[in-house]
């Protein structure tokens, strides 16, 4: 019985820059790195950054991390000032901002959760929502 997310691997062009960009810009920690790959981690969140040739992908598929609302503009202006690219516009509830890793990745920051998520739907249904 499947108990929860273990790791995500990430294909990466350049293990350093893509280390810097999680550790220093996204505030992962770093616990091993090797000529192919590095293990970081966010909280409870394991991931493996593997020396390959990223393939871009032009669908709505993304890793989203979560920020306190304290600290999100903070974090925004982090953003700005690193001039990190941005790939979408925020349009769902909580405060979010949608950026691109060193190889294109796409990532968001959220400020909320699956109940503030689903707490939202109540008042502002997606077309077709239907609760299970």
């Amino acid at each position: 019985m499947l108990k929860g997310l273990n790791h995500i691997t990430l294909a990466v062009s350049n293990i350093e820059t893509s280390l810097n960009f999680y550790t220093h810009i996204l505030g992962f920690k770093g616990h091993v790195k090797w000529e192919n790959g590095a293990y970081i981690s966010l909280g409870e969140l394991w991931l493996c950054l593997s020396l390959d040739e990223p393939d871009k992908k032009l669908d709505y598929t993304h890793i989203a991390f979560g920020l306190d609302e304290s600290d999100f503009l903070a974090f925004k202006e982090k953003i700005i000032k690193e001039d990190i690219t941005q790939w979408k516009s925020n349009t769902s509830e909580g405060d979010s901002l949608y950026i691109l890793d060193p190889d294109g990745h796409k990532l968001e920051v959220h400020v909320g959760n699956l109940e503030s998520r689903l707490e939202s739907l109540k008042s502002k249904p997606f077309k077709g929502l239907v609760w299970l």
